[in-house]
């Protein structure tokens, strides 16, 4: 079997490596076994290969925070999981190509849901939604909120759910070509970030208030966006894709009441019973199952090519997320 490894941390198409390892073996009773189809490579994989994220475990370890899988056994006592079904891992250490966990760790996709979506579900899609229902817990129809990095796979999602809920989004974004492609996907209003921007949303909302402000950026970018909430408002840092500390105006604090807050979604996840748990991914899934959730991908690369997937995962300027098929492309045709 093969999966990867990092021996130490730093750059990780420098530190990552595809190995060969022992089978993961039989299943116990309460166990199952699946061959992992597809996963994402994400931003908090690339933190975690340059032990920059929250979890710092011991070397060599396995990185893969999702992905998706085919069950190909299960342990005697386990019951609601089957050989054959398609099911996504709440567990980590996902870039391998089998896995053996405990059966109450999975949730069974439903049938016909398109494998190479289905291996996106863990992160992005619940990060959206608890980033919607969560932060601001009183949100309701007609509602502003806006956000950075809105062409990002959360950032489209958060567009995508706020619509289903009749919230409005303000969706900011670096360059002008992304408008037109947000727009395409549902988004109300988009602008182009810079040191306007507060004056460039109050046009667009007439001075409507905006209650959340959902960054991904941070830097001097969550100091434009707390700019453009109303007075005790929420600005929620989920992300620092500049790769700089939050910066938010001392003013915007004490003389307007804007509430900063940090999102993490398994601190988010913590809150809830398992069963909870399983019942966002169920929805999620079904989403994706009738189309409603589409990712876009550019490339699949194999887990033998796994130091150029993650090379081409941190360029900017992409068209769609990075995959990688530990069993090559050949299994979607089985799966």
């Amino acid at each position: 079997m093969k999966k990867v490894l990092i021996g130490q941390f730093g750059e990780p198409e420098e530190v990552a490596e595809c190995v060969e390892c022992s089978e993961v073996g039989e299943p116990a009773a309460d166990e199952i076994v699946f061959d992992v189809l597809a996963f994402p490579i994400n931003p908090a994989d690339i933190a975690f290969c340059q032990g920059r994220y929250r979890l710092r475990p011991q070397l060599p370890a396995t990185p893969g925070a999702e992905g998706v899988g085919r069950v190909v056994s299960v342990g005697p006592s386990v019951s609601g999981v089957k050989p054959g079904n398609l099911v996504i891992n709440l567990d980590r250490e996902n870039w391998a190509q089998q896995r053996r966990v405990k059966a109450n760790r999975v949730v069974v996709v439903p049938p016909g849901t398109d494998v190479l979506q289905a291996a996106m579900i863990r992160i992005n899609p619940p990060t959206a939604m608890l980033l919607l229902s969560d932060v601001v817990t009183d949100l309701g129809p007609g509602d502003w909120i806006i956000q950075n990095s809105a062409n990002s796979a959360v950032g489209r999602l958060v567009a995508l759910f706020a619509k289903e809920r009749n919230l409005h989004t303000i969706n900011v974004v670096r360059r002008d070509h992304a408008i037109g492609e947000l727009k395409r996907h549902g988004a109300d209003a988009s602008v182009v970030d810079g040191p306007n921007l507060a004056s460039s949303v109050a046009a667009i909302t007439e001075n409507a208030p905006i209650r959340l402000g959902i960054d991904a950026v941070a830097g001097s970018a969550s100091g434009r966006i707390a700019a453009c909430v109303a007075d005790g408002g929420t600005v929620c840092t989920y992300g620092a894709m500049s790769g700089e500390n939050a910066t938010i105006p001392a003013p915007e604090l004490v003389f307007r009441g804007i509430e900063f807050r940090g999102f993490l979604l398994g601190r988010f996840l913590e809150r809830r019973s398992l069963a909870e748990i399983v019942q966002i991914y169920s929805q999620i899934a079904k989403k994706v199952r009738d189309g409603r959730i589409a990712t876009p991908i550019e490339r699949i690369y194999s887990i033998d090519d796994i130091k150029d997937a993650l090379a081409h995962a941190q360029r900017g300027a992409r068209s769609g997320k990075i995959l990688v098929a530990p069993h090559g492309l050949k299994a979607f045709s089985q799966a």
